[in-house]
């Protein structure tokens, strides 16, 4: 009488190829805690390794270089959040006031209130010593994060909504607090108290509200 065919090879060769497809994005999470927490020039890819629990060598068979690496952190949790702005901007039927609401809060919600909004701060805080990296950024992240809210401006003025306003200055203004919400919270807001603390969704709903009064189109305009 023959023996059964043991199952367990083929099952440790299942959970190997699973484990291999999801290293890339084990690596990707050691490496967005480590650039969170030291900064880009003081994180090393050996610690983003060890943090994944892979060998250097793994790791450079997946990103050739920790620049590779901090691109491919930026387009998993940045450029992630403006191109799903951008589908929701595709389908929005209501007004325009509110399209501009919704979509600083889905930006707190997706961006700001995770950890991944530190990289908004290394980012300013080392662009200078890093150009290449910061030219990355303003391709990826700036250019269609900016070009994004324009695009809502533009629906509002087009639809009647919105006054006319200058639109390149308009959309820092839009949103330059918000950049500074999460300059904050990975800064000061550790250190102050509860007096000076500031709750990030009060504050957004705060600044939407300001921007959209201010933009409305006066009824007899």
């Amino acid at each position: 009488m023959s023996k059964p065919i043991s199952a367990a090879p083929a099952l440790e060769a299942h959970k190997r190829e699973r484990r291999k497809e999801a290293r890339p994005g084990e690596l990707l999470e050691a490496a967005l805690d480590l650039f969170v927490e030291k900064g880009y020039a003081a994180t090393r890819a050996e610690e983003v390794a060890v943090r994944a629990g892979v060998s250097k060598g793994t790791l450079f068979l997946y990103f050739p270089s920790k620049e590779e690496l901090f691109k491919a952190v930026v387009r998993e949790n940045l450029a992630r959040t403006v191109s799903e702005g951008a589908s929701e901007l595709e389908v929005f039927d209501g007004p325009t006031g509110e399209l501009l609401t919704h979509m600083m809060q889905q930006w707190w919600a997706r961006y700001g209130a995770t950890k991944a909004s530190g990289i908004s701060k290394l980012i300013i805080s080392e662009a200078s010593n890093f150009p290449e990296l910061a030219r990355f950024y303003q391709e990826e992240v700036v250019v269609p994060g900016t070009e994004l809210v324009r695009r809502v401006l533009q629906r509002g003025i087009d639809r009647g909504e919105f006054r006319p306003v200058d639109l390149h200055h308009t959309v820092h203004v839009i949103m330059a607090p918000l950049i500074f919400l999460v300059m904050w919270k990975h800064s000061l807001a550790p250190c102050c108290g509860a007096a000076a603390a500031i709750d990030p969704e009060t504050f957004i709903a705060q600044h939407a509200d300001l921007m959209v009064r201010g933009l409305l189109k006066e009824p007899n305009a």
